[in-house]
């Protein structure tokens, strides 16, 4: 097991690790709306899915993967009257890969953010 960790994410706010590399996969913490400097992007939901993709971006390529290789997906999300915003943000970034992936509304995200997206990809390949 080796943890992940880039500057080009926000740093970990508690005591966990931005990513795990584990058996040729490698889980992702779950990516909030942060600047890599640690400050909030207060925006839209689109604006604030954007922000999230990036850091997910950044931890993955990190480890050796990339979104192409992400085999699953879950989004927290506080208001799920926005899932068509964020499903469009979604779209832009994936692309044509499809990971499997699972969205739940939820009462609360860290400093009261609107999305949160955590990720399964492979390494390597």
């Amino acid at each position: 097991m080796n943890y992940v960790a880039t500057e080009k994410a926000p740093k970990a706010i508690g005591p966990y690790a931005q990513a795990v590399n584990v058996n040729g996969f490698v889980y992702t913490s779950g990516q909030i709306p942060l600047t890599p400097e640690g400050l909030l992007v207060a925006g839209t939901i689109e604006e604030q899915t954007h922000q999230v993709f990036e850091n997910l971006k950044a931890v993955l390529e990190e480890a050796g993967s990339s979104l192409e290789k992400v085999v699953k997906a879950t989004v927290f999300i506080k208001d799920m009257d926005e899932f068509v915003a964020v499903n469009d943000v979604y779209a832009q970034h994936f692309g044509t890969h499809t990971p499997a992936r699972s969205t739940v509304e939820v009462a609360r995200l860290p400093k009261d953010v609107k999305i949160e997206i955590e990720a399964i990809a492979l390494v390597g390949e």
